[in-house]
């Protein structure tokens, strides 16, 4: 059944408001939607450095937040994204180790659905984009999650700087991290984030998506494919047995 180009099978999205809350008009989407049978994906990002405060808190404000979107909010999944206060970003240490133990924790002990968000803070068609990209999908796949949601590059808030290539390293790290040591993975992720987040304030935005792919063709351009290889052979110096 189809309703409005939606089907039921397709994720409708509420998002939870920061922290552990919940509007009228979320409760009123959310009531249609399990009446009709939709499948619901609950979104929440819990800010570090916010009202929740540090790292522990943080992670707890998270897997309470994951928690209420089954228990409270009829969830069939939950998307998760912890966002640094300062650098907008999921990728950096912070957000990465109240992502790990908030997954590892809820994975430990329950079979929900968990998904994670990736908002890097380099932009397109450039090796720090892709690093961070990798090295989240490491993080979420070692500590359990099932669902990686991603990429939104430059931090998601400028136009046309999203693309498939993002997406692909998402996967191929994930693909490669699955069955490996959290010790490990561990190793890497620290090599990794000790690489990029010394570029923080000066990131490299990147290219447009009309800069860096054929838009024609859909396919990315030879400099977009020589910055992926490259970055790929960093994952691999790192530790990160990736074949291609």
């Amino acid at each position: 059944m189809v309703h409005a180009g939606h089907r039921v099978t397709d994720a409708h999205e509420c998002s939870q408001l920061n922290e552990l809350k919940m509007d009228m008009t979320g409760l009123n989407m959310l009531a249609g939607w399990t009446v009709n049978g939709d499948t619901i994906m609950i979104e929440q990002m819990p800010i570090f450095g916010g009202y929740c405060g540090g790292l522990e808190e943080t992670a707890i404000c998270d897997v309470a937040t994951t928690l209420a979107s089954f228990a409270l909010f009829n969830g069939n999944f939950h998307l998760d994204g912890p966002i640094h206060i300062r650098w907008g970003t999921t990728t950096n240490r912070e957000s990465l180790q109240i992502a790990a133990h908030a997954a590892a924790a809820v994975d430990a002990n329950t079979d929900l659905l968990l998904a994670n968000q990736y908002y890097p803070m380099a932009g397109p068609c450039t090796e720090m984009c892709l690093i961070e990209t990798a090295c989240q999908a490491i993080n979420d796949t070692g500590s359990g999650r099932e669902l990686l949601s991603g990429s939104a590059a430059a931090k998601g808030v400028v136009q046309d700087k999203t693309t498939g290539m993002e997406a692909r390293a998402m996967g191929e790290a994930a693909l490669t991290a699955a069955g490996m040591k959290v010790s490990d993975l561990n190793e890497i992720i620290e090599k990794l984030v000790s690489g990029y987040e010394q570029h923080y304030n000066d990131a490299p935005a990147g290219l447009r998506f009309q800069e860096c792919y054929d838009v024609k063709t859909v396919k990315p351009t030879a400099e977009y494919l020589q910055v992926y290889d490259n970055a790929m052979q960093q994952l691999r110096d790192a530790g990160l047995p990736i074949k291609h």
